[in-house]
Protein backbone atom coordinates (compact mmCIF):
# COMPACT_ATOMS: atom_id res chain seq x y z
CA UNK A 1 0.00 0.00 0.00
CA UNK A 2 2.78 2.51 0.78
CA UNK A 3 4.23 1.47 -2.28
CA UNK A 4 1.44 2.45 -4.60
CA UNK A 5 1.18 5.76 -2.96
CA UNK A 6 4.66 6.17 -2.88
CA UNK A 7 4.53 5.59 -7.07
CA UNK A 8 1.23 7.61 -6.95
CA UNK A 9 2.93 10.91 -5.63
CA UNK A 10 6.30 10.73 -7.39
CA UNK A 11 4.27 10.51 -10.86
CA UNK A 12 2.55 13.83 -10.12
CA UNK A 13 5.91 15.07 -9.06
CA UNK A 14 7.56 13.57 -11.69
CA UNK A 15 9.34 15.81 -14.48
CA UNK A 16 7.45 14.48 -17.28
CA UNK A 17 4.16 15.15 -15.57
CA UNK A 18 5.29 18.67 -15.31
CA UNK A 19 6.40 18.99 -19.22
CA UNK A 20 2.82 17.34 -19.98
CA UNK A 21 1.20 20.42 -17.72
CA UNK A 22 3.12 23.07 -18.73
CA UNK A 23 2.16 21.75 -22.99
CA UNK A 24 -1.50 22.13 -21.62
CA UNK A 25 -1.31 25.19 -20.35
CA UNK A 26 0.45 26.24 -23.40
CA UNK A 27 -2.27 24.93 -25.83
CA UNK A 28 -5.16 26.23 -23.81
CA UNK A 29 -3.65 30.27 -23.45
CA UNK A 30 -2.84 29.65 -27.69
CA UNK A 31 -6.26 28.53 -28.14
CA UNK A 32 -7.95 31.75 -26.36
CA UNK A 33 -5.39 34.02 -27.98
CA UNK A 34 -6.84 32.53 -31.03
CA UNK A 35 -10.14 32.78 -30.61
CA UNK A 36 -9.83 36.42 -29.59
CA UNK A 37 -8.26 36.96 -32.53
CA UNK A 38 -10.70 35.14 -35.18
CA UNK A 39 -13.60 36.75 -33.45
CA UNK A 40 -13.79 39.80 -35.00
CA UNK A 41 -13.74 38.24 -38.32
CA UNK A 42 -16.93 35.78 -36.93
CA UNK A 43 -18.39 38.66 -36.06
CA UNK A 44 -17.97 40.75 -39.39
CA UNK A 45 -18.70 38.09 -41.42
CA UNK A 46 -22.07 36.76 -39.23
CA UNK A 47 -23.43 40.92 -39.31
CA UNK A 48 -22.58 41.05 -43.00
CA UNK A 49 -25.11 37.69 -43.07
CA UNK A 50 -27.93 40.01 -41.94
CA UNK A 51 -30.72 42.80 -42.74
CA UNK A 52 -30.36 46.31 -41.75
CA UNK A 53 -32.29 45.73 -38.70
CA UNK A 54 -31.42 42.46 -37.58
CA UNK A 55 -27.74 43.30 -37.64
CA UNK A 56 -28.73 46.12 -34.29
CA UNK A 57 -31.02 43.80 -32.49
CA UNK A 58 -30.24 43.14 -28.89
CA UNK A 59 -29.45 40.84 -27.62
CA UNK A 60 -27.39 40.22 -31.37
CA UNK A 61 -27.93 36.83 -32.86
CA UNK A 62 -24.47 35.06 -32.59
CA UNK A 63 -25.59 33.01 -35.93
CA UNK A 64 -28.26 34.43 -38.29
CA UNK A 65 -31.48 32.53 -38.71
CA UNK A 66 -31.05 33.24 -42.35
CA UNK A 67 -28.39 34.01 -44.10
CA UNK A 68 -28.44 37.50 -46.73
CA UNK A 69 -25.68 36.42 -49.30
CA UNK A 70 -27.40 38.94 -51.29
CA UNK A 71 -25.79 41.78 -48.77
CA UNK A 72 -22.05 41.07 -50.50
CA UNK A 73 -23.29 42.16 -54.28
CA UNK A 74 -25.50 44.95 -52.86
CA UNK A 75 -22.61 46.56 -50.73
CA UNK A 76 -19.58 45.82 -53.84
CA UNK A 77 -22.05 47.27 -56.69
CA UNK A 78 -23.48 49.98 -54.88
CA UNK A 79 -20.53 52.67 -55.27
CA UNK A 80 -17.51 51.97 -57.92
CA UNK A 81 -15.42 49.22 -55.51
CA UNK A 82 -14.01 47.62 -58.73
CA UNK A 83 -12.28 51.08 -59.50
CA UNK A 84 -11.50 51.44 -55.38
CA UNK A 85 -9.82 48.06 -55.17
CA UNK A 86 -8.30 48.59 -58.34
CA UNK A 87 -6.73 52.28 -57.19
CA UNK A 88 -5.69 50.56 -53.57
CA UNK A 89 -4.05 47.40 -55.22
CA UNK A 90 -2.04 50.01 -56.98
CA UNK A 91 -1.37 52.11 -54.15
CA UNK A 92 -0.53 49.73 -52.11
CA UNK A 93 2.10 47.74 -54.57
CA UNK A 94 4.07 50.49 -55.43
CA UNK A 95 4.63 51.77 -52.25
CA UNK A 96 5.62 48.33 -51.04
CA UNK A 97 7.91 48.72 -54.26
CA UNK A 98 9.39 52.26 -53.13
CA UNK A 99 10.26 51.54 -49.57
CA UNK A 100 11.76 47.65 -49.99
CA UNK A 101 14.21 49.26 -52.44
CA UNK A 102 15.35 51.99 -50.45
CA UNK A 103 14.82 50.83 -47.14
CA UNK A 104 16.76 47.83 -47.74
CA UNK A 105 19.85 50.18 -49.36
CA UNK A 106 19.88 52.50 -46.47
CA UNK A 107 20.04 49.97 -44.10
CA UNK A 108 22.97 48.29 -46.00
CA UNK A 109 24.87 51.64 -45.89
CA UNK A 110 23.98 51.86 -41.85
CA UNK A 111 25.08 48.29 -41.22
CA UNK A 112 28.32 47.57 -43.54
CA UNK A 113 29.57 50.46 -44.08
CA UNK A 114 32.38 51.91 -41.84
CA UNK A 115 32.14 55.87 -41.83
CA UNK A 116 32.33 58.40 -39.15
CA UNK A 117 29.15 59.42 -37.09
CA UNK A 118 27.16 57.14 -39.07
CA UNK A 119 25.61 55.71 -35.44
CA UNK A 120 24.58 59.28 -34.90
CA UNK A 121 23.21 59.50 -38.26
CA UNK A 122 21.25 56.31 -37.45
CA UNK A 123 19.62 57.59 -34.22
CA UNK A 124 18.28 60.37 -36.03
CA UNK A 125 17.09 58.31 -38.61
CA UNK A 126 15.02 56.38 -35.59
CA UNK A 127 14.27 59.87 -34.03
CA UNK A 128 11.96 60.57 -36.98
CA UNK A 129 9.91 57.90 -35.76
CA UNK A 130 8.54 60.34 -32.64
CA UNK A 131 7.26 62.77 -34.91
CA UNK A 132 3.60 61.99 -35.06
CA UNK A 133 2.47 62.36 -38.21
CA UNK A 134 -0.26 65.16 -37.31
CA UNK A 135 2.87 67.08 -36.89
CA UNK A 136 4.26 67.04 -40.44
CA UNK A 137 1.15 66.80 -42.08
CA UNK A 138 0.43 70.30 -42.75
CA UNK A 139 3.73 71.45 -44.34
CA UNK A 140 3.49 68.75 -46.23
CA UNK A 141 0.00 69.27 -47.67
CA UNK A 142 1.48 73.38 -48.13
CA UNK A 143 4.38 72.05 -49.84
CA UNK A 144 2.44 69.32 -52.32
CA UNK A 145 0.47 71.77 -53.28
CA UNK A 146 2.86 74.64 -53.97
CA UNK A 147 4.01 71.78 -56.64
CA UNK A 148 0.38 71.38 -57.64
CA UNK A 149 0.54 67.92 -56.60
CA UNK A 150 -2.74 67.07 -55.00
CA UNK A 151 -5.38 65.09 -56.19
CA UNK A 152 -2.61 62.64 -57.65
CA UNK A 153 -0.47 59.91 -56.24
CA UNK A 154 2.47 61.87 -56.21
CA UNK A 155 2.38 62.52 -52.52
CA UNK A 156 1.29 59.50 -51.22
CA UNK A 157 3.91 57.58 -53.51
CA UNK A 158 7.16 59.39 -53.82
CA UNK A 159 8.30 59.81 -50.72
CA UNK A 160 8.21 55.81 -50.18
CA UNK A 161 11.74 56.20 -52.23
CA UNK A 162 13.06 57.90 -49.33
CA UNK A 163 12.77 54.84 -47.23
CA UNK A 164 10.82 53.95 -43.70
CA UNK A 165 12.73 54.58 -40.56
CA UNK A 166 10.92 51.71 -39.10
CA UNK A 167 11.86 49.33 -41.76
CA UNK A 168 15.30 50.51 -42.02
CA UNK A 169 16.06 49.58 -38.36
CA UNK A 170 14.11 46.46 -39.46
CA UNK A 171 16.43 45.08 -42.17
CA UNK A 172 19.27 47.00 -40.64
CA UNK A 173 19.08 44.25 -37.59
CA UNK A 174 19.06 41.28 -39.89
CA UNK A 175 22.41 42.68 -41.94
CA UNK A 176 24.31 42.88 -38.75
CA UNK A 177 23.51 38.78 -38.27
CA UNK A 178 25.50 38.18 -41.77
CA UNK A 179 29.07 37.29 -41.43
CA UNK A 180 31.29 40.03 -42.36
CA UNK A 181 33.73 37.17 -43.92
CA UNK A 182 31.40 37.10 -46.90
CA UNK A 183 31.67 40.77 -47.83
CA UNK A 184 35.64 40.45 -47.56
CA UNK A 185 35.49 37.07 -49.55
CA UNK A 186 33.23 39.56 -52.17
CA UNK A 187 36.09 42.22 -52.13
CA UNK A 188 38.49 40.42 -52.96
CA UNK A 189 36.93 38.82 -56.06
CA UNK A 190 36.26 42.52 -57.12
CA UNK A 191 32.64 42.75 -55.96
CA UNK A 192 31.29 46.90 -55.12
CA UNK A 193 28.78 47.70 -52.52
CA UNK A 194 26.02 47.59 -55.09
CA UNK A 195 26.88 44.35 -56.10
CA UNK A 196 27.80 43.33 -52.88
CA UNK A 197 23.97 44.78 -51.47
CA UNK A 198 22.23 42.86 -54.68
CA UNK A 199 23.89 39.57 -55.19
CA UNK A 200 24.93 38.46 -51.80
CA UNK A 201 22.59 40.25 -49.05
CA UNK A 202 19.16 41.15 -50.55
CA UNK A 203 19.19 36.92 -51.32
CA UNK A 204 20.41 36.19 -48.13
CA UNK A 205 17.47 38.10 -46.23
CA UNK A 206 14.70 36.91 -47.78
CA UNK A 207 12.32 36.07 -44.89
CA UNK A 208 13.50 39.92 -43.55
CA UNK A 209 12.25 41.15 -47.06
CA UNK A 210 8.88 39.16 -46.26
CA UNK A 211 8.26 40.98 -43.05
CA UNK A 212 9.53 44.41 -44.66
CA UNK A 213 6.94 43.32 -47.45
CA UNK A 214 3.82 42.26 -45.51
CA UNK A 215 4.32 45.40 -42.94
CA UNK A 216 4.19 47.79 -45.75
CA UNK A 217 1.44 46.16 -47.65
CA UNK A 218 -0.85 46.44 -44.90
CA UNK A 219 0.02 49.61 -43.84
CA UNK A 220 -0.72 51.23 -47.12
CA UNK A 221 -3.94 48.92 -47.97
CA UNK A 222 -5.51 50.02 -44.81
CA UNK A 223 -4.76 53.59 -45.53
CA UNK A 224 -6.95 55.98 -44.39
CA UNK A 225 -5.53 59.20 -43.83
CA UNK A 226 -3.29 60.32 -46.39
CA UNK A 227 -5.70 59.60 -49.39
CA UNK A 228 -8.63 61.75 -47.65
CA UNK A 229 -5.80 64.58 -47.46
CA UNK A 230 -4.36 63.94 -51.04
CA UNK A 231 -6.97 62.99 -53.45
CA UNK A 232 -10.71 63.89 -54.33
CA UNK A 233 -11.15 62.68 -57.63
CA UNK A 234 -13.82 59.57 -57.40
CA UNK A 235 -11.56 57.50 -59.97
CA UNK A 236 -8.24 57.84 -57.68
CA UNK A 237 -9.88 56.80 -54.28
CA UNK A 238 -8.79 54.04 -52.30
CA UNK A 239 -11.19 51.73 -50.52
CA UNK A 240 -11.01 52.47 -47.27
CA UNK A 241 -12.88 56.14 -48.45
CA UNK A 242 -15.16 54.15 -49.87
CA UNK A 243 -16.19 52.51 -46.97
CA UNK A 244 -16.56 55.73 -45.51
CA UNK A 245 -19.39 56.62 -47.80
CA UNK A 246 -21.92 54.46 -46.46
CA UNK A 247 -23.26 56.56 -43.67
CA UNK A 248 -23.38 59.68 -46.01
CA UNK A 249 -25.28 57.67 -48.65
CA UNK A 250 -27.85 55.80 -46.47
CA UNK A 251 -28.14 58.35 -44.00
CA UNK A 252 -27.20 56.02 -41.08
CA UNK A 253 -24.42 53.64 -41.00
CA UNK A 254 -25.79 50.05 -43.13
CA UNK A 255 -23.54 47.84 -41.28
CA UNK A 256 -24.46 44.57 -42.90
CA UNK A 257 -23.21 46.36 -45.85
CA UNK A 258 -20.43 47.93 -44.31
CA UNK A 259 -19.39 44.27 -42.74
CA UNK A 260 -19.73 42.73 -46.20
CA UNK A 261 -17.28 45.38 -48.13
CA UNK A 262 -15.15 45.26 -45.21
CA UNK A 263 -14.74 41.38 -44.67
CA UNK A 264 -13.96 41.65 -48.58
CA UNK A 265 -11.34 44.47 -47.74
CA UNK A 266 -9.26 42.56 -45.42
CA UNK A 267 -9.34 39.33 -47.64
CA UNK A 268 -5.99 40.76 -49.62
CA UNK A 269 -3.40 41.43 -46.42
CA UNK A 270 -5.12 38.00 -45.08
CA UNK A 271 -4.09 35.73 -48.28
CA UNK A 272 -0.46 37.70 -48.15
CA UNK A 273 0.06 36.67 -44.51
CA UNK A 274 -1.48 33.23 -44.42
CA UNK A 275 1.10 32.01 -47.65
CA UNK A 276 4.47 34.05 -46.08
CA UNK A 277 3.51 33.45 -42.47
CA UNK A 278 6.76 31.45 -42.11
CA UNK A 279 8.93 33.59 -43.70
CA UNK A 280 7.63 36.75 -41.52
CA UNK A 281 7.81 34.91 -38.53
CA UNK A 282 11.63 33.95 -39.20
CA UNK A 283 12.29 37.38 -40.27
CA UNK A 284 10.60 39.31 -37.27
CA UNK A 285 12.63 36.62 -35.02
CA UNK A 286 15.68 37.45 -36.32
CA UNK A 287 15.68 40.95 -36.68
CA UNK A 288 15.06 41.17 -33.22
CA UNK A 289 17.57 39.32 -31.82
CA UNK A 290 20.39 40.31 -33.70
CA UNK A 291 22.49 43.11 -33.96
Amino acid sequence: MMEARTSAVSGWTSERFRQNIGRLIVIILVTLGALVAIFPLWWMFNSSLKTRFTVIRFPPELIPVRSHWENYPEALTFMPFNIFFRNTFFYATVAVIGELFSSSLVAFGFARLRARYSNILFILVLSTMMLPYQVTMIPQYIMFSLLKWIDSYRPLLLPKFFGSAYLIFLLRQFYLGIPREMDEAAKIDGCSYLRLWWYITLPLSKSALVAVIIFSFMWHWNDYLGPLIYLNKETLLTVSIGLSWFTAAYGGTPWHLLMAASLVFTLPPLILFFFSQRYFIQGIVISGVKG
